[in-house]
Order: structure tokens, then sequence, then C-alpha cells
């Protein structure tokens, strides 16, 4: 049974209250260990010493030397490759296949991609003419923004976490991290990588525990936290948003999203059908750019809905450590019903089930675990919760179209806007289409296909802000401009 405490200031630590909650692996539904909770305490302690480490050793470092020190966070990772895989897939349950392909390797790369892109990027500076004829010089220099509050996801923990962590750290802040209460086991072991490659103390903090008056509140709250990154629910990025106005605090929000895939009858069904199940599917659909709505034009609808469904009933449902399985099961028991209630739902709204939408039935040793069915709906309305809402599980409904704008329209029609792909051949088609939905990210023949060096961030209520190249620098430093008269 692990003990899974707070790492302040350099130091694991418990919480005063002794208040503890469960970690629970969502493959068989054991408890795997003990969470200890913060409270304002500790929430507090970890801010004060973040605060107080920007005035240590780590506010002296040149870049080149943080640089150097995070390329060593990213080798510690790297060499304890196999522990950060089994926590990984202990906490999501997720086959171990893709957490090291996916979420172990890049974790680790993002503390050297962006501590090396802050050695490289360029500051503007301008000539001026003065009234005196002897003119001025302003340049621009970048400073740390101070504290970060990095409020993390379950869905793909280290990965996400890092996507944060590894940019606010490059650019010379400190930051206190909470991660989700169903996924803590990554972000607390990245304290010993961090202690053995010699960041300093009270550079990067980590407290457990939930949202509502827990750890996330007290942490949203607390004053001295100069900015806020985080990834979750629109619901929560809203209650963030209205704590961060009190002082003023700036943020970055991915939030939720209802992504949408077009399928065009010029396309290659082939990679359509590929790309399509893993965009539905991969992580058991839990996947913030995941499709779970599907407009097919009309002529290739039956095709395309008889390959996805085979796709789909071909995956291996079964444990991380089994070599077949590529696909385990949702993150909680909690979580899994929420997901149960939109398939019931999906029937009730006189859903056609073309396959799933239940549990599957699980060795005795996995009973206990939160398997769901990939599940395939056509013949919803437009308006249907299942069609419109979140739902955050592997299923997805499909609905034919007659004309690109007829798919344009319905793909707009949500006030969600993270991420859409678009499935065509026809390369005129494609940039047209493409450059008239409404997201932050479009894929063309294509998904989840990462250049860490572009924005990253989604529009209309799924999110505020970018990520990713220097669109994270403009997030986590304040730019200065200095003027001098000559």
């Amino acid at each position: 049974m692990k003990e899974i405490k707070h790492f302040i200031n350099g130091t694991f630590v418990g919480s005063a209250s002794g208040r503890t909650f469960d970690d629970i692996n969502p493959a068989n539904g054991q408890v795997i260990g003990r969470v200890h909770e913060a409270g304002r305490a500790e929430v507090d302690a970890a801010v004060q010493a973040a605060r107080a480490a920007l005035s240590g050793p780590w506010g002296a470092m040149s870049v080149a030397e943080r640089a150097d020190i995070l390329h060593r966070v990213a080798d510690g990772i790297t060499a304890r490759f196999d522990e950060f895989l089994e926590a990984e897939c202990l906490d999501t349950g997720k086959p171990k296949s893709l957490a090291s392909h996916i979420d172990i390797p890049r974790g680790a790369a993002n503390f050297k991609v962006f501590a090396d892109l802050l050695k490289n990027v360029p500051n503007e500076a301008f000539e001026m003419a003065t009234p005196d004829g002897s003119g001025a010089i302003n340049y621009a220099v970048r400073r740390p923004k101070g504290v970060i509050g990095v409020i993390s996801p379950w869905n793909l923990p280290l990965l996400l976490m890092t996507w944060k962590v590894g940019p606010a750290l490059a650019c010379g802040n400190t930051v206190v991290v909470k991660p989700s209460e169903e996924t803590p086991l990554t972000t607390t072991l990245l304290g010993e990588v961090m202690q053995a490659a010699g960041v300093p103390a009270g550079v990067y903090n980590v407290v457990h525990g939930f949202g509502g008056d827990s750890a996330g509140a007290f942490l949203t709250e607390h004053a001295d936290v100069d900015a806020f990154t985080f990834t979750g629910e629109t619901g929560t990025g809203e209650l963030i948003m209205r704590a961060a106005a009190k002082g003023v605090r700036q943020v970055s929000l991915e939030l939720g999203g209802k992504n949408a895939g077009i399928v065009f009858a010029d396309c290659d069904m082939d990679k359509a059908i590929e790309g399509t199940l893993r965009s539905a599917f991969a992580n058991c659909g839990q996947v913030c750019l995941g499709t779970e709505r599907l407009y097919v034009e009309r002529s290739i609808f039956e095709e395309f809905v008889a390959r996805l469904k085979d796709g789909a009933e071909s995956l291996m449902i079964g444990p991380p450590d089994d070599p077949t399985s590529n696909f385990g099961p949702l993150v909680s028991l909690k979580h899994r019903e929420k997901v149960l209630s939109y398939y019931q739902q999906a029937v009730a709204d006189g859903a056609t089930v073309v396959t799933g939408g239940g549990v599957p039935q699980m060795p005795e040793a996995l009973a206990g675990g939160a398997w769901i069915q990939p599940t395939i709906w056509t013949g919803l309305a437009d308006d249907s919760a299942v069609v419109t809402e979140e739902i955050f599980g592997p299923c997805c409904h499909i609905r034919p179209f007659d004309s690109e704008a007829e798919a344009v329209a319905l793909a707009n029609s949500l006030p969600y806007g993270l991420s859409a792909t678009l499935w065509s051949d026809n390369v005129s088609r494609a940039h047209r289409v493409a450059g008239q939905l409404e997201a932050g990210i479009v894929w063309v023949n294509s998904w989840f296909l990462r250049d860490l060096r572009t924005a990253f961030g989604g529009s209309k209520q799924s999110g505020i802000g970018r990520e990713g190249g220097v669109h994270s620098l403009e997030f986590y430093t304040e730019l200065k401009n200095i003027c001098v008269k000559l």
C-alpha cells in the first residue's frame, strides 16, 4: 500500500489534519494507495515555498543554467521510465503499449523542448527619433511571471502536467501543482526526479486533494499565486476564472469540447477509418481532443459506419500488462456512471446502437474495474444531449450530410471549439473547410499529430489562451519594455 504525500519545499510531507483518500486502480477497483489531502496550511506552505524560491538560486540562474537542469529532469524521467510507466498505468488503467509510446516519452520531452526553445527566442528592439535629434532605443526583456498554479487532469496525467510545468520552469517561474485526485502518482514521483536533477527546493511543489473546499479551491484563492493554468471541464474553468479575478491574475484554460469530425466522399477511406478509430476510442475515449461527433457524406455513410463498427469490435479490451490489449478501462467507477448515463440516454432518445452500449464481461479478477464497451450510434437528433454534451468516453454518433456547407454548419453548431478533424483528398476543399471550422486546432487527414512549436488551445467555451512554442512563453513571462534615451 503506497502512501502518497505532498511535495513541498523539496520534502515529502503529510497533511497536518491526517486526512487521506484512496487511490484506486481502475482496472480492478483495488485500492493501491492512501493520498494525503492538503488543507489550507499545506497549500499555503507550498505557495510560500514557491514564492521564496523565486529569490533564491533559481531566480539567479541564467537561461542556459536552467535549461541544463531541465534536460537532467527529462533524462531522469527516461532513466526511471519503467517506474513512471507502472505508476501511470496503475492510476489510469491504460494499456502500457499506449503509455509507453505517448505519455512517458512526451512527459520527458516537454522539459527539453521548452528549455531549448527559450534559448533561441529573440526579443524585439526599436530605434526611435526624439525631438532633440539624439534618439532612443526601446528593447524588450522577458521576466518570469512568478508563482504559477498548475491544475492538471487525469486523462494524460504526466504529459499534460509537464506540458505546463516544463515551460513554466524554463521561463524561471516556480510552480505549485494540484494533480487530479484520481491520478496522483506520477506527479508525486516527479518530485524525486526534480531533487536528483538539482532543481532547488521550492521550485516544484505538489499538493493533493479535491476541487471545492480542498486543495484546488485553496490554491486558486491564494493571493500569492500570480497565474493559473488548467486543463479540465468548462464549469471548473469558470470557477477558476472567478477566483483569479480577485487580484487580476492571468489564466490559461483548456476546457471541454464536443469535437466534430467531417468525412467527405473523396477521402482515403482506409486512413479515415484508422484515424477515426483512434480519435474516438484511444485512451478509452478520455482525450480532450477526441471525436464524439462524426458527419459523413451520405454516399459513403453506410460503408463508413460498417467499417468503423468492425474496427471498434476488433479492439482488444484488457489490463495494462496484457501486451495484446489496446483498450483499457475508464478512470473510475464514478466516471463510468456518467458515461453509462449517456449510453442510456441515447437509447431513450431513439438512437440506433451500432455496437456496444454497455459493460463488457470481464474475468473475475477484473470485474471490479471501470470497464465499458466502445460504442457507436446513429439516428439521433442534432439537439440530443448525447450529440451536444461532452461525454468523455469511448463513443461517437455518426450522422450523414449532403453538402459542404451543411457539414460546416453542423460542425460549428455547438458552443465548443477545441479541435476538429477533416478527411478529404481534395486539397482545395481541405483548406477551404479547415479555415471555416471554429476550433483551436484542425487536423486534415490525421489526428493527434502535434508539433510542440505550434499554438494549442480552444476557442469559444473550449478555453482561453494558447500554449506551445512561443505562445507558452507569452503566458509564462511578463514582457517588459526598456526605453533608453541616447
